[in-house]
């Protein structure tokens, strides 16, 4: 009888660094698993995949893995064929996430093109207007922009999403300012938000939404000097950088900026599709003026995602 039942056991196979695998509860997740009828494996990604399955499902963080394949590391690229191989070879494992969608992710242009492109507009959610700039010529990049239709102040943006610098990122508020940028990276117009932000955790078609602190509302100045910052500095819960406190004159209780469920909803439904993904993570603001919801992050697997899977 006992022999029989492990016959039936089904295997979740999991890779993660060693540093993101600390951060999530295994263990507990691994209980919830074994009580559904299924097996927890972490991935050696030394090994053959077909000696460590079979699989029902991978899950993976494999971004800083891919993002080493895409500039020509070696090993990087012999892991990521490895796996690549063994997904064309086994079509009935599910993989969250596939790795072609997730590569879409690592580049900040391709992302933001998505989903500008994506049936966001119907629910009127937006993308601020973007554009790369590859240049070290000012004057190219202020003619990129122009036609872009992104003005002052604009946020610039390392264009790989993924490592340590991603999170380094400028405010600029001037043509002056130009000489800051750091190419290739993307610019897109500051949306005014009243220093609220909303981390929208996507598990599937479920969510979960985190209310965090955001930067102040800023507006175009011929005078001031460029803004660095680093994104998760000014964005923990528990931030208290003065890049986050509003001015005397913007309370913001004037300008509401909540953001809506029934429109939240909708945008899970919307990227979800269009990414063909299941683990994402979305920053959202919502216009002090207008009270419109602009995306202006979108990431895979976000690493302070609470994991979890409802297994039916």
């Amino acid at each position: 009888m006992e022999s029989s039942k492990n016959k039936q056991r089904k295997i979740i196979g999991y890779w993660m660094s060693e540093k993101k695998s600390q951060k999530l509860n295994w263990s507990e997740f691994a209980k919830v698993s074994r009580n559904h009828g299924f097996d927890l494996v972490k991935v050696d990604l030394n090994r053959p995949l077909e000696e460590q399955g079979p699989f029902t499902v991978i899950i993976h963080k494999l971004t800083d893995i891919i993002a080493q394949s895409l500039k020509g590391e070696k090993r990087a690229c012999e892991i990521i064929e490895h796996v690549e191989n063994y997904i064309k070879q086994h079509p009935e494992v599910l993989i969250i996430d596939p790795l072609e969608n997730v590569k879409k992710l690592l580049d900040r242009f391709t992302s933001y093109r998505v989903i500008h492109d994506s049936d966001l507009h119907n629910i009127d959610v937006f993308t601020p207007p973007f554009v790369e700039l590859t240049s070290n010529d000012i004057h190219v990049n202020l003619q990129t922009l122009k036609e872009a239709g992104v003005k002052f102040p604009f946020v610039c943006k390392p264009s790989v999403a993924n490592g340590t610098d991603c999170h380094n990122m400028a405010i600029v508020f001037n043509e002056k300012g130009l000489k800051d940028c750091q190419p290739p990276c993307v610019a897109h117009a500051f949306v005014n938000h009243n220093a609220v932000l909303y981390k929208l955790f996507i598990i599937g078609g479920e969510y979960h939404i985190v209310e965090r602190p955001s930067l102040k509302n800023f507006y175009p100045d011929p005078d001031r000097e460029t803004i660095y910052f680093n994104s998760h500095d000014v964005s923990k819960s528990d931030s208290s950088s003065s890049l986050s406190v509003l001015d005397e004159d913007e309370s913001g209780e004037e300008c509401p900026t909540k953001a809506d469920p029934a429109t939240l909803g909708h945008i899970v439904e919307i990227i979800t599709a269009v990414l063909g993904m299941n683990l994402l993570g979305v920053d959202i603001v919502v216009e002090n003026k207008t009270g419109r919801h602009a995306i202006i992050d979108i990431n895979p697997y976000p690493g302070n995602l609470i994991l979890y899977l409802v297994i039916n």
